[in-house]
């Protein structure tokens, strides 16, 4: 399977590197950024190539892996899947765009192209998944971040939003694709609350969900990627595992 990714900050930096051929046959052979230069030093060390024109890159792939910006996806997804090329998107929040969902989905359809959601930086999506349709009433978040993660300049705590995954997607776009993973996979615009606490160096997310089933509770306590803090490692190892795993014989858990 040959690969091209956008967006080649940390995240690309971290799978590119992490991904060799023997890995089912995963070759990253393409590197696309607005800004080339990340994307000639990527794409160096990966012994890959640098994709001057997108939709060359596009034409030359089995799958497209976004590592850039839910501004990104709304540009490219259109023309990806519309080639018939299946993607792994990491800014899952531009799907909580509902006009656009729905746009890219009859598009993929269409195309017959797939779409791949990481379970990204939580764990306990199985869980949600498997209750969505079946007397699941309540899911809620509360994300609790660095100042440095969320780019403030806070010295105590305090709660920086509390309301609706689609409407604190909007306002931390490259912060909380966490609560557009939930609300996907249990299809409700869940409940969020973002806090910034400087007490804490990692990026804790904990999901509580209630009904018929009973109750369950996770908490995802994430190291920030070094080179980009906005993020979690976590992230990216959900992006490689999904790689790994296309192919498989056996799958537990997915």
């Amino acid at each position: 399977m040959k690969v091209g990714i956008i967006g080649c900050g940390a995240i690309a930096n971290i799978i590119t590197t992490s991904i060799v051929p023997e890995d089912n046959d995963i070759e990253i052979a393409y590197f696309f950024d607005k800004d080339i230069e990340r994307a000639e030093n990527l794409a160096s060390l990966a012994g890959g190539v640098a994709a001057l024109d997108f939709e060359d890159m596009v034409d030359n792939v089995d799958l497209i892996l976004e590592c850039a910006s839910p501004a990104s996806v709304k540009e490219y997804a259109p023309v990806i899947l519309g080639k018939g090329r299946d993607m792994i998107i990491m800014s899952i929040g531009a799907f909580m765009d509902t006009d656009f969902y729905t746009e890219v989905l009859k598009i993929a359809k269409e195309n017959n192209a797939k779409i791949h959601l990481p379970s990204g930086a939580v764990v306990g999506l199985d869980g949600i998944k498997a209750v969505a349709k079946f007397g699941l009433k309540e899911v809620n978040l509360v994300t609790r971040k660095s100042p440095k993660s969320l780019g403030k300049d806070i010295d105590k705590e305090e709660v920086l939003f509390e309301g609706k995954a689609s409407e604190a997607v909007k306002e931390f776009p490259l912060n909380i694709n966490v609560a557009a993973t939930i609300s996907m996979a249990c299809n409700r615009d869940i409940d969020v609350k973002i806090i910034v606490d400087p007490k804490v160096d990692r990026n804790v997310h904990e999901i509580t969900a209630k009904g018929d089933f009973g109750e369950f509770k996770t908490t995802t306590m994430n190291y920030p990627c070094a080179a980009n803090p906005k993020t979690s490692m976590l992230a990216a190892l959900s992006a490689i595992r999904l790689l790994k795993s296309f192919n498989e014989t056996i799958s537990v858990g997915m």
